[in-house]
Parts: structure tokens; sequence; C-alpha cells
């Protein structure tokens, strides 16, 4: 059952992080990944699983409500090294109604299993015409559109260079032809008109979506450093004629995800070694 709307969130997250060592024999982990559309395949990738835990099953957590989004907990040997990842495949996005701090939670989570970064991912729509769906991007900045924010009283966090350039740095030595943007998060479920993606390419936005930023400001609240990675899945609303649908970004992210896996995986090796 999810007591997050009820309890003081960093307690949910500690109860969390308790069950997670106990059930996977993980006392400390030491990168975090959320997966999102497009970015399933990394897990295999990384190592060999050492736990998967239906998210249900742990506190603050519930079942995915969105198709192609996966739905465990699972701690990863990562291969070649002596770490472990934690990889959060249960992300709760603003648009579910179960507050903000659910959508909190999984990184507030990961912070108090030990773990001192965290790989934030997503498919969203681009809003520049040379990425073509399939393109993986760098998030640089985001510009928060939902209203809302995962900080509660007066909470005041510096977010320059939430993004870390240091992590981005590390992540273009893998491949060093990954471009860079600005995130814009709506609050959806809807996909955005053409009037609001213009809005957001004026306000300095490359790419559109439903997900991160608030995760990000969560993330360092909770000392996590921070990497964003969007796939793009297809053009936003008005960049191209054809009408968006969700099984268009769930088939890009289909065709997409072997290179992704290879190349998270690298990144998230290189980090560590970091």
């Amino acid at each position: 059952m999810d007591t997050a709307r009820a309890d003081d969130p960093l307690e949910v997250a500690d109860r969390s992080a308790h069950v997670i060592a106990e059930r996977s024999g993980i006392a400390h982990h030491d990168i975090a990944l959320v997966l999102g559309s497009g970015w399933g395949g990394a897990a295999a990738e990384l190592g060999e699983a050492v736990s998967e835990i239906p998210a249900e099953e742990i506190p603050g957590f519930s079942a995915p409500a969105v198709a192609g989004h996966g739905g465990r907990i699972t701690s990863i040997a990562v291969t070649g090294t002596e770490r472990h990842a934690l990889v959060l495949g249960a992300r709760t996005h603003f648009y579910e109604d179960r507050g903000v701090r659910a959508v909190a939670h999984a990184v507030r989570t990961a912070a108090a299993c030990g773990a001192s970064t965290v790989v934030l991912t997503n498919g969203c729509g681009g809003l520049r015409p040379e990425w073509a769906p399939g393109t993986p991007v760098l998030i640089s900045d985001h510009i928060n559109l939902t209203g809302a924010s995962p900080l509660e009283g007066a909470t005041f966090v510096d977010l320059t260079d939430l993004y870390s350039t240091r992590l981005r740095a590390l992540a273009r030595e893998v491949d060093p032809s990954l471009d860079e943007g600005v995130y814009v998060q709506f609050r959806g479920p809807h996909y955005e008109t053409p009037a609001e993606v213009q809005m957001a390419r004026r306000m300095g936005g490359d790419l559109v979506g439903m997900s991160t930023a608030l995760e990000a400001i969560a993330a360092r609240h909770a000392g996590l450093e921070i990497l964003g990675l969007s796939l793009v899945t297809n053009p936003a609303a008005g960049i191209s004629p054809t009408p968006l649908s969700h099984e268009e970004v769930l088939e890009a992210g289909r065709d997409a995800a072997p290179r992704l896996a290879t190349l998270l995986a690298a990144i998230t090796r290189r980090i560590l070694e970091d």
C-alpha cells in the first residue's frame, strides 16, 4: 500500500531502502537509474540481476500505470566492477494524481539506498527537426511547467548545474556525438498543443515530456549528482504534420532499445570508474 501521502517522505524512503537492502542482500547501491520509454534494456546490459522486487511490495511504490513502463526494483551487480546499481523501473508520473511525493519517491529511495548518482531517462518529443526519432540527447537544464515542486515548506535548493556538467562530459567520452538540450516538463497526460510547443521553444526548450524535472529537483535536494538522458521518440506537436500517439512512442523506444541499452550501460560503467 502506498503511504507516501500520509507520512514524512524521507521516512518512507528510508523504509523503502530498508526493505530493498533486506530482500536484495545488498546493503549499499552506488548508482541508481530511472528507466523511461526506450531505456529499459540497459538493465540487462549492465550486469547480473541480484534481486528483482515488484514495486508494489516496497513502501511508497505502486505498480506502473502506463503501458511500456516496468514495475520492478532491480539490484544489479555491474559487470567488471564491485559496484551495484539500483534500477528503478517504477516511475510515478505527476499526471497519475498520486501527488508529487509519490513522483519524487524513487529518487529519494535511491539516496537512502546509498547512491551518490542518479541517471534519469525518458522518452520525449523533440523540438529540433534534426533530431530524428531514436536520437538520444543529454539534458543540460530544464523548465518546469507543472506548477508544482517536490520540496515542501521553506526548503530552498540551488538548481545551478542541476544536470551535472561533469557527468555530461563523461557521457560524451563514451559517445562524442551526443547532443544536449533543455527539457521542458508539462503535466500531461495529454500531449502538448502546437502552440504550447512553440511556447516551449521560445522559452528555450528543446525537448518536451511529462517526467524528469520534478524528480531532478528532489534528487538534488537528496544530495544526488544527476545525469539526464532523453530519447527523442517523435517530433513534438506541430513540428511534424503527423498526429501523436502513445504507440508511436513505444515503437520508437523498441526500435532504439538495443543501441540505447549498450550506450547507457557504457555510460554507467564510465561514471562508476571515475
